[in-house]
């Protein structure tokens, strides 16, 4: 009776840690997007900062600078729901989700940015943005090609020539967690934390990164913090349930994948993760509800192609 949901449990830690493998085909599938970012006058924005996201992909974190007229595009994203934010100093940062595609044209994601951020105006009025761009792409080929003392050296440099593009604190966090260098990835967020204190995606970072290294208490307890904070987002909520479920508290875990899944109906993730709980719980009809829920609503997904294998093998 034991050895079942323990079986259940290594299982889905591997899944927890982004290590499902998925087919070559697959991951040679992805998309490209771009936009434009203006000030309320709509006057384009020079060398504003946009961020794409997305927890469930591989990579997950992009970056662009926008050019003279504003304007940036992203390439690489694999399909699925990304949040997006723009900022830039002086202005308050926007954000939002969209679905993005790898077949086809994704449509455009501009932003308009309201006066009264953090840090003043005008961070890199005499920048070469064309140059910041080239820079940054060149510390992302360093990331995917898994040359991580490379990608961390360029995102460095990237912030000598520009010091207002803090989010770059993210990549440079990003690369020590992949190298496991946990105690220089916690420095980095902290650094960003103490250039924007309400950063959500550096509290999320600390959290995880804390996770990965072990620390569950200090993961909890950065990550429920995080989660009481005025609009927090599905990201916190669902972050929050994955440490949860790595302390194997079933219950906790699920309150959070399902504040996750509300917060967006469409995401599968969460929801894939509320049937392995059910699975844990040893109740395979509410599982399999859960597995056929994914593919429901996020039938393009990494998480789908898993939940269609587990449905596969709790018919058998």
């Amino acid at each position: 009776m034991c050895g079942r949901p323990r079986a259940w449990w290594l299982g889905s830690a591997v899944v927890a840690l982004g290590l499902f493998v998925m087919p070559a085909a697959a991951l040679a599938q992805t998309g490209r997007v771009g936009g434009q970012v203006k000030d309320e006058s709509g006057q384009p924005l020079k060398g504003a900062t946009v961020q794409a996201e997305n927890p469930g992909a591989s990579p997950s974190s992009f970056s662009a600078v926008t050019d003279d007229k504003g304007r940036y595009s992203m390439i690489g994203l694999k399909a699925g729901t990304w949040t997006f934010t723009a900022s830039a100093p002086g202005f308050q940062p926007q954000g939002g989700q969209a679905k993005i595609q790898t077949l086809g044209t994704n449509p455009p994601i501009n932003f308009t940015l309201p006066k009264g951020g953090p840090g003043g105006g005008g961070g890199l009025a005499g920048a070469n943005t064309k140059e910041l761009q080239a820079d940054l792409q060149t510390a992302e080929t360093y990331m995917s090609a898994g040359q991580y003392d490379d990608a961390i050296k360029a995102y460095e440099a990237l912030l000598v020539k520009a010091p207002t593009l803090t989010a770059i604190h993210l990549e440079i966090g990003r690369a020590h967690r992949m190298k496991k260098d946990y105690a220089s990835a916690l420095k980095s967020y902290q650094t960003l934390l103490d250039a924007d204190p309400t950063n959500e995606k550096a509290i999320v970072a600390i959290g995880m990164t804390n996770l990965e290294k072990g620390d569950f208490e200090a993961a909890d307890k950065t990550l429920s913090a995080a989660a009481e904070l005025p609009g927090a987002s599905r990201e916190v909520f669902y972050n929050l349930g994955e440490v949860k479920f790595s302390k194997q508290d079933a219950e906790g875990a699920a309150k959070w994948y399902q504040k996750a899944a509300d917060a967006d109906p469409t995401w599968g993730k969460p929801i894939f993760k509320l049937g392995l709980v059910a699975l844990n719980k040893g109740d395979q009809a509410a599982a399999a509800t859960w597995f056929e829920k994914v593919l429901a609503v996020d039938p393009s997904s990494q998480e789908a192609a898993q939940a269609k294998a587990v449905l596969g093998q709790l018919k058998k």
